[in-house]
């Protein structure tokens, strides 16, 4: 496979990826209890809006490997 379908396939793969962590993310969050303290909700937002990240380093590296020659 080309570098460039790479890059195609892995564009749609982000932006795929991110909607589903946004949707999954917000599902967790309605399922939260009410009333739960503000460093747990803060704790719990850096790990939704950072999360997202480990998917998109994987895919951005395979979208960046070399054509083999």
């Amino acid at each position: 496979m080309t570098q460039r379908n790479r890059k195609l396939i892995g564009a749609f793969l982000l932006v795929g990826s991110i909607i589903l962590w946004s949707v999954l993310a917000t599902w967790i969050y309605l399922a939260l209890p009410e009333g739960l303290p503000g460093l747990v909700l803060i704790g719990f937002f850096i790990v939704a809006g950072m999360g997202w990240l480990l998917p998109a380093m994987a895919i951005i590296a395979w979208m960046a490997k070399p054509e083999p020659q």
